[in-house]
């Protein structure tokens, strides 16, 4: 099964809660969306004496994704915990999202995206460091696991996130400790969400920030519980190239389907080259990556991929895909369906030409020539009778007396 669907709540959408984006996602024919939590707004609080004895996830207006003592704010959160009556002293996280008020508004998004047979995944927060400070690294741990929190509420079966710039030391040492705090990651989202949810690494355009082909699958090879992300615009700017032939593209694809156990994942939007990486995403009309030749080979297989859009242009592209792969398609289907060209008819043989009899020698003899037809003179027509006259007529008159 295939799926097209934007990144984020459509431009042409009129309200701008996360339902509505669902809703309009169905109205417009696509059947996937990838959630953007970008902007986090944490506040750490202890528990009010009216929560003390209530469930975390059935407090109204209130998205918390972390109980625990209060000498530990903002720790790692645990379903435990959230499952749990809060206790006196406990130190509650909190998050104001615009698309959601609390965990009783994420369950209305989850039922409403199944009826309709959206397909959610949910992308982490743009900026980790974890290689700065020791602030830094945590704070970008915990919007991963913030964002892993938001997904299991919202039934989406991603997390999508990337990992930041390299260390400042040798690139093999940053890999290898990304390599730790992923599995850490991946282990944690695991026994959280009791493996409905999975962490996918994606690539990244900029050749300071990790996210190579190589380097990508490879972590996902190591790490269990990881899926790639099959970015094209991220990987063309990486490996300077457009991908402009199904050859070029095909043995990419293979890889990236190889190493995810379950639907391929992939991102596409068009993009612009500057310097050693990527400049900026673009309307796929006006990128250096066309989407012609991916179709072409999604076509080819009964894939079972989710295509997102990530372009400024996000439904209106993510419907573009959709048709160039539908197109494509259609060809696909003409050549396998195409009736048998007509068998050629062998000529039937000429019937055979009866050989004129051998003239005998008395034909040969002369004969007398024949004399020459001569047509008949006309013959001349008789002359009108004469008409009488008044003597006539009174002559005969006295001969009837």
């Amino acid at each position: 099964m295939i799926r097209f669907g934007p990144a984020g709540i459509p431009l042409s959408c009129k309200g701008r809660t996360l339902r509505d984006g669902i809703a309009d996602i169905h109205h417009l024919g696509l059947t996937a969306m990838e959630v953007q939590f970008i902007k986090v707004n944490p506040l750490t609080r202890l528990a009010l004496d009216e929560e003390v004895g209530k469930l975390p996830r059935e407090l109204p207006l209130q998205l918390i994704v972390s109980v625990g003592p209060s000498e530990h704010q903002g720790g790692t959160p645990t379903a435990e915990a959230l499952a749990s009556p809060i206790k006196r002293r406990d130190a509650l996280t909190t998050l104001t999202w615009s698309l959601a008020k609390d965990y009783a508004d994420l369950d209305q998004t989850k039922m409403l995206a199944r009826a309709l047979d959206v397909d959610l995944t949910l992308h982490a927060p743009y900026y980790v460091d974890f290689f700065g400070s020791s602030d830094a690294r945590e704070q970008s741990t915990r919007q991963i696991q913030w964002a892993g929190v938001l997904a299991q509420g919202l039934g989406a079966r991603l997390a999508v996130t990337h990992l930041g710039f390299y260390g400042p030391g040798d690139r093999a040492d940053s890999v290898q400790e990304l390599t730790e705090i992923v599995t850490d990651l991946s282990g944690w989202l695991a026994k959280f969400s009791k493996g409905a949810v999975r962490l996918a690494i994606e690539p990244s355009g900029h050749p300071d920030v990790f996210g190579s082909r190589e380097e990508v699958l490879e972590l996902v090879r190591r790490v269990k519980g990881t899926v790639p992300v099959l970015n094209l615009p991220h990987l063309a700017a990486r490996e300077r190239t457009s991908f402009e032939e199904p050859e070029e593209l095909a043995p990419i694809v293979r890889e990236f389907v190889r190493a995810t156990d379950g639907p391929l994942y992939l991102n596409f939007s068009g993009v612009e080259f500057y310097g050693p990486g990527e400049f900026r995403l673009t309307p796929i009309k006006r990128g250096l990556v066309r989407f012609d030749p991916l179709a072409e080979i999604l076509a080819e297989r009964d894939y079972d991929v989710t295509v997102i859009s990530s372009s400024p242009l996000l439904e209106h592209d993510g419907m573009y895909t959709k048709l160039l792969y539908e197109r494509a398609l259609t060809r696909r289907w003409t050549k396998l369906h195409a009736p048998p060209a007509p068998r050629p008819v062998a000529p039937k043989p000429a019937a055979p030409v009866p050989s004129r009899p051998k003239p005998s020698a008395a034909s040969h003899k002369p004969t007398s020539k024949p004399k020459p037809h001569r047509p008949a003179p006309p013959r001349k027509a008789a002359p009108p009778p004469a008409r009488k006259g008044k003597e006539d007529r009174a002559r005969a008159r006295g001969r009837r007396r």
